[in-house]
């Protein structure tokens, strides 16, 4: 399906963005599952400056929708009505500052934060090497993995809210719980800073290449998938739960629960959205049945169904 162009509007409404901005761009070719419809408008603005002037300007009743890398999402058949934003090369700088810090912007890679602490023997960020997504996904979900999370290690993050204006945000005003940030839905993060501590970038490196063969080991990381698909109760292990629910190898359509990890769906090849989403409620509804435990999702759904 295709949205009503909404190009022509919005050119007049942001004559001096400089980022790029397209109509119906497909996002399938974005996502790690290879699912979904377009987004109706797709803005690249080209710095934080220019995502500013965008924020400010566009219509109070667009919705704006972010991102990243794709990794942890489910973009649904009938795509995503608004703007979607994408941030890129205006938001992959890394800078590794004194003090053992590093100051990345929230484009960049997980896997990127952790390789430039590693060259620069800082310890206490490699944890990122097991995190599929950017930095801003991280911020937005206190992204963690192998003993480590965002909550850890961040000083500050910047964002630029919904009326253009932006925001210093220390750790305390993230209010980071469990694979969430309590800052405004509506801001969207442009960069982070990092702390760590002293290392030696061989006992790094080592310690990096460990989480990487544990993944490969242990997960379906060359599949077409989205990571963990829900939180781990309190107490408890999602996976444990969905195998114990008789669900390891299900299908629906050509969706299917990892045989590796039954808390990773995998795309076969020929899924739709809705192929996926149909499993991860099937998933969640026999848990339910048989642990009366409610698993909540960790992938987040976007868009319209087909």
């Amino acid at each position: 399906m295709s949205f009503p162009d909404l190009l022509p509007s919005l050119r007049d409404t942001l004559p001096a963005l400089r980022g790029r901005m397209t109509a119906n761009e497909p996002l399938a070719p974005l996502t790690w599952f290879r699912v979904g419809g377009p987004a109706q408008v797709m803005v690249v603005p080209a710095d934080e400056d220019d995502l500013a002037y965008l924020l400010s300007r566009l219509p109070a009743d667009m919705p704006v929708t972010m991102l990243g890398l794709g990794s942890n999402m489910i973009v649904r058949d009938g795509g995503v009505p608004g703007v979607v934003m994408r941030l890129g090369r205006g938001f992959s700088e890394i800078s590794v500052e004194p003090a053992h810090r590093v100051r990345v912007g929230t484009a960049v890679p997980d896997v990127k934060i952790a390789r430039a602490a590693q060259e620069a023997g800082i310890a206490g960020l490699a944890f990122f090497r097991g995190i599929p997504g950017s930095v801003g996904g991280a911020l937005r979900m206190n992204g963690g993995a192998y003993g480590g999370e965002t909550k850890d290690v961040l000083v500050e993050a910047r964002g630029v809210d919904r009326q253009g204006r932006v925001h210093v945000l220390t750790n305390a005003d993230m209010h980071f719980t469990y694979r969430h940030c309590g800052v405004a839905d509506d801001v969207i993060f442009t960069s982070a800073l990092f702390q760590g501590t002293p290392g030696d970038p061989k006992e790094i490196a080592a310690a990096m290449d460990k989480i990487t063969e544990s993944r490969e080991a242990t997960q379906p990381i060359k599949s077409r998938t989205g990571g963990s698909t829900f939180k781990n109760p309190p107490g408890q292990k999602a996976w444990q739960l969905i195998d114990a629910a008789g669900c390891r190898g299900l299908v629906v359509g050509d969706a299917q629960v990892s045989e590796l990890h039954c808390n990773f769906l995998i795309n076969r090849g020929n899924a739709t959205a809705a192929d996926i989403e149909t499993l991860g409620e099937t998933v969640r509804r026999r848990v339910q049945e048989t642990s009366g435990v409610a698993l909540e999702w960790e992938i987040k759904r976007i868009g319209v169904p087909g």
